[in-house]
């Protein structure tokens, strides 16, 4: 499969949180989003916004920096928010019971590098960058499954 990639400037949080609000009508049970980007980049900001805009309420979102794993009940599927950052081991990974929701609910995972091997090759990569301005991020969307082209197109692309 050829991977395709679309760099996606936002001038503002508000503006990243829109984003995620025009993506997150879209998702169906099995998407995977890989959230990549230093800390402070706006990986979590980004999940909240999808989050909530998934379930249509003002949900309290924290981050799972410590919990690792967040899970959210919506109306189609449940949506998983994973933070892998402090894992040392793909077995942490499966103890989670992340893979198996890779293919049956929606996930958010920040910190994919952690999943090493157990990367699913139908998710949407987000990588996120800081750019001049404290508020300012350079999005690059990449992905290789078909099934987001019609998904990341909400970004007018």
């Amino acid at each position: 499969m050829n991977e395709k990639t679309h760099l996606i400037a936002s001038a503002s949080a508000d503006q990243t949180a829109e984003l995620a609000a025009m993506l997150a009508p879209a998702l169906a049970a099995g998407d995977v989003i890989l959230l990549q980007g230093d800390v402070g980049a706006g990986k979590t900001h980004f999940a909240r916004a999808l989050i909530q805009s998934v379930l249509g309420v003002a949900e309290d979102v924290p981050s799972p920096t410590f919990t690792l794993v967040q899970t959210y009940p919506a109306p189609v599927c449940d949506i998983w928010h994973a933070d892998l950052y402090r894992l040392t081991s793909i077995q942490e990974v499966e103890e989670l019971g992340l893979v198996g929701a890779f293919e049956t609910d929606i996930c958010l995972v920040e910190w994919p590098d952690r999943l090493g091997q157990l990367a699913p090759a139908h998710a949407l990569t987000l990588a996120i960058r800081t750019s001049a301005t404290d508020e300012a991020r350079m999005i690059n969307a990449s992905w290789t499954d078909v099934k987001w082209d019609n998904k990341v197109s909400r970004w007018n692309i």
